[in-house]
């Protein structure tokens, strides 16, 4: 009897399991809030230059008031000046700029004056941040192996809250931005253990589910966050505001008790578990999972270890796939972040289209459950090729049609948010079973960098506003053509090995043939 018959046996996603979620629900709301929020307190004001002649130079606010600011008409530059020759030369702004204040009170940019020369640390701020996520992936996946899942995600909470707070009082921008690091890494620690968490609680039956059902969690954290935003326009007091105390009492994760020898505080969650979901776990059964159990677990823990990342691309068939999969984490990052990040230029309400790029989210995943039984492959073909689609479908549309570009950015972004549902299934699936959480550690850190990439390619649109579409359109096209090459994983039994999975296709045409007869 191994651990999933035994928490079968218990009750696989009963009331102890919903409890639990609802709990690991809660920070994923805090994780939309402190991913999304630099749209706000990031955002670059309309501005002009303060000129030190104008009677309001000194007074921003009444200057502020006194101008008719647009986007189109903001400037880096003060007033020619004639040469000696026919030609003129563009001044920079000596005095610095003043702000609109029709939509912020204040942002970063307002405050350190992020804006002309200076504006490419902005972005620079935030794929430092993404970097962030991806030393806390290896950080915090590491310390979670050793000390416990519960532990790490507690200490992440603990210390999201503590420099997310400290964020609001920056009084500096370098300094704002080695606190918004480690803030990302926190939110890599509060992403790997919730998820890893959850699925090790819950039967094989409902994994599917119940990981989506974070993902839920995460839109409507989305969607509060444009509401909160709307009502909090000064930068400080919006961070302070999302980094509301995120502490949390959740149970140890049995399975890591089990794996780490620690079968009585095991069976003492076990117990527990099964008495709130009504399922009392017989004597019988907890004498076999006691005795033989754990030699199991053990073998398998073993296996785990006599495998390296090496191992993923080793193979021949293992290589394309591992390959393959670490393109499609890289493209689903690289796009969503590159749309929701860049919701600032489609030209709409900010507030209003922030709230529907959170919207799409829910019918997106809940497609998902829809289709994904039927396949994996080519659920995640078509979804890329809509995302893909979308963002390409944007570059025939003038500027001035400022809705139209709104609608095709949220039909991208109901795409790539559907895929990103996806691959975590999917890439769950083609891994074997003895690489299983290496494969899963390799492919979020290529995800990673797409998330670092994401703001940098943004920056692009300042010179070539075409140029981040087009890459954020045909990268996840080519990941549609990838993903064909894929194995079908839905109804088919998982590799245990290498050798099955290099063996795989041969194994199902076998079986089909022998079905026939």
């Amino acid at each position: 009897m191994n651990f999933d018959q035994i928490l079968s046996a218990i009750g696989g996603f009963g009331r102890y399991q919903k409890i639990l979620y609802i709990w690991i629900c809660l920070p994923q709301v805090l994780l939309a809030f402190h991913m999304l929020v630099s749209i706000f307190t990031g955002a670059t004001p309309p501005h002009q230059c303060r000129e030190g002649s104008s009677p309001a130079a000194g007074n921003q606010s009444l200057y502020s008031a006194t101008l008719n600011f647009s986007l189109s008409n903001s400037s880096c530059f003060s007033q020619d000046v004639v040469l000696l020759g026919n030609g003129t030369q563009r001044v920079p702004c000596g005095d610095g700029w003043v702000y609109s204040r029709e939509t912020f009170e204040s942002t970063i940019v307002t405050e350190w004056d992020l804006v002309c020369s200076k504006a490419v640390f902005n972005n620079i701020g935030s794929s430092i941040y993404m970097f962030g996520l991806l030393v806390g992936s290896v950080v915090f996946g590491a310390m979670a192996d050793r000390y416990g899942r519960r532990f790490v995600l507690l200490l992440s909470l603990a210390l999201q809250t503590v420099f997310g707070v400290t964020v609001a009082f920056a009084p500096n921008f370098p300094v704002y931005v080695i606190l918004r690091f480690v803030v990302g890494t926190t939110i890599s620690g509060v992403i790997i253990n919730a998820f890893v968490l959850g699925t090790e609680w819950t039967c094989t039956k409902r994994r599917m589910l119940a990981g989506i059902i974070t993902d839920y969690a995460y839109g409507l954290g989305y969607m509060l966050l444009a509401g909160v935003a709307y009502l909090i326009r000064d930068w400080r007091k919006l961070q302070l505001a999302i980094s509301a105390p995120g502490f949390l009492v959740l149970p140890h994760s049995a399975r890591w008790l089990l794996a780490n020898n620690r079968r009585e505080e095991a069976i003492a969650l076990l117990r527990k578990a099964a008495l709130v979901n009504g399922r009392p776990v017989s004597r019988f059964l907890i004498h076999l999972w006691r005795h033989h159990q754990v030699e199991k677990c053990e073998i398998s823990v073993e296996a785990k270890r006599s495998h390296s990342a090496v191992d993923l691309v080793r193979t021949p068939q293992m290589r394309k796939r591992s390959l393959i999969l670490f393109y499609v984490w890289f493209v689903n990052v690289l796009v969503y972040y590159g749309l929701s990040l860049g919701v600032s230029r489609l030209g709409t309400d900010l507030y209003l289209t922030q709230f529907v790029f959170g919207l799409v989210e829910i019918p997106a995943r809940s497609l998902v459950l829809v289709v994904l039984p039927f396949s994996r492959r080519l659920t995640q073909s078509g979804f890329l090729a809509i995302g893909g689609l979308a963002c390409l479908l944007m570059l025939a549309v003038p500027a001035d049609h400022p809705n139209l570009l709104s609608g095709l950015a949220m039909v991208g972004k109901f795409g790539i948010a559907a895929s990103f549902a996806v691959i975590y299934v999917y890439t769950a699936e083609i891994f074997p079973t003895v690489l299983r959480q290496t494969g899963i550690g390799v492919s979020c850190m290529f995800a990673r960098m797409g998330g670092v990439l994401a703001p940098i390619i943004n920056m692009l649109h300042n010179h070539s506003p075409a140029t981040p579409l087009a890459i954020f359109g045909i990268s996840p096209l080519l990941g549609a053509v990838l993903a064909l090459a894929l194995p079908e994983t839905a109804d088919r039994p998982l590799p245990d090995t290498v050798e099955d999975a290099e063996n795989w296709d041969v194994r199902m045409k076998v079986k089909t043939q022998v079905s026939k007869l």
